[in-house]
């Protein structure tokens, strides 16, 4: 797919004697393509949306969209003729319209009967045409989330941007309106740049999601990637529970409290590893398999479908996930042993 949006180096300072808050930003959003910007709060994520959607000026740094230059420090585009489509945190909808009325309130350059048309259009895909009369306090959350998605894309915007677009919602809700969120993009054939600090959110709706921190993107990859092959241990610890272990490598093998470990790639001396918590196991220790590398179970969490386990090391303790057909007892000593090579980690910038 060819790119629609690329941001270049972008860098934004409220103060002049602060630290950036978006620091030399660089990524690019393909065409139909959901990407999200995953960080903690304050990293500076909101305002690099807010950058690209005009709101707030660039101090360097550029964006092109369709090979259009939105904005750099000499050129700013007005955020009403970039074309781009903006879903707030809170929705936005005018209390005293109809579902109807909001959405054609977004469609400018347009007749009347060709508004219409295109609002019920809108309203079909998101499946609410029959729900064209109601006002905004007469629908769900998840349902005033869909028509303030609707309202975005009902001028045709060429880039969706949503800022924390669930975070109002209930996790019940939540997890069936991003679903749901995801499927009308796909179906419209949007492109769109997703605004979260959820890392399920992240990792269920985007495409692709570059990781942010301290106003830096530390990295850009799919959902798999992040979360199986994080590059230094802040996108490890971010993107869900791991485990870190320091280790000796001699090539794809490193030596660690629990053991020997492969590794997935080449590394020498000293290293800090990360394995997540799935991709490990337990035996039960015997005099034959312990080789003093043998931890005691110190809690357990049980499920339903599956058990985590805390493990108690010699000089420190780890996380285990198995399924519910491994029924250790607290107390009980155990065997740690891999089924994934380690991630070794660069140092955090």
């Amino acid at each position: 797919m060819n790119e629609l949006l690329t941001a270049t180096n972008l860098t934004k300072r409220f103060k002049p004697e602060e630290h950036p808050v978006v620091d030399k930003v660089c990524f690019g959003v393909k065409e139909q393509e959901i990407f999200a910007i995953l960080g903690p709060s304050g990293c500076g994520k909101t305002t690099t949306l807010r950058i690209i959607a005009g709101f707030e000026r660039t101090d360097d740094g550029s964006i092109q969209l369709n090979s259009k230059t939105l904005e750099c420090p000499y050129t700013h585009i007005p955020p009403e003729k970039r074309g781009i489509g903006f879903v707030f945190q809170d929705y936005a909808l005018f209390p005293h319209l109809s579902v109807l009325e909001n959405v054609k309130f977004g469609i400018r350059n347009a007749g009347g009967s060709e508004r219409e048309f295109r609002a019920l259009k809108m309203l079909d895909l998101i499946g609410m045409k029959s729900l064209r009369s109601r006002k905004p306090h007469e629908l769900s959350g998840g349902q005033q989330q869909r028509v303030a998605l609707a309202r975005a894309l009902a001028p045709k915007p060429s880039l969706l941007l949503m800022d924390e677009p669930f975070s109002n919602l209930d996790a019940v809700l939540r997890n069936s309106t991003r679903n749901e969120v995801r499927k009308i993009l796909k179906d419209a054939k949007m492109s769109a740049i997703l605004v979260t600090h959820d890392q399920e959110e992240a990792l269920s709706v985007a495409d692709r999601i570059g990781v942010m921190n301290n106003g830096k993107i530390v990295q850009i990859g799919t959902p798999e990637d992040v979360y199986y092959r994080p590059k230094t241990r802040f996108v490890a610890q971010f993107l869900g529970k791991t485990n870190f272990f320091a280790a000796q490598a001699t090539g794809l093998e490193a030596r660690s409290e629990i053991g020997y470990l492969m590794l997935d790639k080449p590394a020498r001396g000293d290293v800090m590893i990360s394995i997540r918590p799935e991709h490990l196991t337990l035996e039960r220790a015997t005099p034959a398999n312990c080789s003093g590398t043998c931890g005691i179970i110190s809690s357990k969490e049980f499920k339903g479908h599956d058990i985590t386990y805390h493990i108690k090391l010699p000089t420190g303790e780890c996380i285990v996930h198995t399924d519910n057909r491994m029924p250790f007892g607290i107390g009980e000593n155990v065997v740690v042993r891999p089924l994934e090579p380690a991630v070794v980690l660069k140092q955090d910038s």
